[in-house]
């Protein structure tokens, strides 16, 4: 019984030993796949590439901008910060100094956009967005406004965003009201909708002026006043109403 019982206990301690080292086993090797993110600001690109190759991380340039503090090529910021622990083959983004800013930014305003663009692009300068908005005042396609504006000093990007003219939609289609006075409101409606437009009918009350010749005259639900009235311009969205007589 005795015997039974140590040799259990030694089973059991030699369970827990073996538990144990594999805990450990695997903390090291968690950790062991973990690196600290150094400061790579100021460096220059390859010398950070270099440094990140041999912590097992990957270095990506995210973007470049202008740095009074940093000489053109060298890293300006970065993501994740120095100090921060992350894992082998992470990708740590940095952007490039592109040092004081040396380019005039151009004056395309007033230009076609296609000559606008080469003209950005001629000095080193990158294309930024180019959003678009109708404008009467110029042709289709020239610049209106940019952004930075032009020889603007302390900009931060090497870009230039242009806002360009759109052509004017097209007007919608017109007609000229009919005169449908006297005639068959179901007639009126139909010719109405033939053409594209709509009109509400509303009670059967005759035009002032004369009510009571209108309504001894007319025939019931024929037009006896409309708005707009005859000749005047109307479009799809115009409202129009019909009078009955009742």
């Amino acid at each position: 019984m005795i015997r039974f019982f140590r040799a259990g206990m030694v089973t059991l301690i030699l369970l827990l030993i073996a538990t144990l080292s594999a805990l450990i086993t695997m903390r090291f090797a968690i950790h062991g796949a973990e690196v600290s993110v150094p400061d790579f600001k100021g460096m220059t690109l390859a010398a950070a590439a270099q440094r990140a190759a041999t912590l097992g991380v990957s270095l990506s340039v995210e973007g470049r901008l202008y740095s009074t503090e940093l000489p053109a090529g060298r890293v300006l910021t970065q993501s994740p910060a120095p100090g921060s622990v992350v894992r082998r083959e992470w990708q740590v983004r940095v952007t490039e100094s592109l040092g004081p800013q040396r380019v005039a930014i151009p004056d395309v305003v007033g230009q076609h956009e296609r000559l606008a663009s080469i003209a950005i692009r001629r000095l080193g300068l990158e294309l930024g967005t180019i959003t678009r908005m109708p404008d009467a005042q110029v042709p289709p396609g020239t610049v209106i406004s940019q952004n930075p504006l032009p020889h603007a000093a302390g900009v931060e990007r090497p870009s230039v965003s242009l806002l360009v003219a759109d052509p004017q939609p097209d007007p919608p289609a017109a007609f000229l009201m009919p005169d449908y006075t006297g005639r068959p409101g179901t007639a009126a409606q139909a010719d109405l909708t033939r053409a594209g437009l709509s009109a509400a009918t509303v009670g059967h009350t005759p035009p002032a002026g004369n009510p009571a010749a209108q309504a001894s005259t007319a025939s019931p639900g024929t037009v006896v006043h409309q708005s707009p009235g005859p000749g005047e311009r109307v479009t799809a969205q115009t409202p129009i109403v019909l009078d009955l007589a009742p």
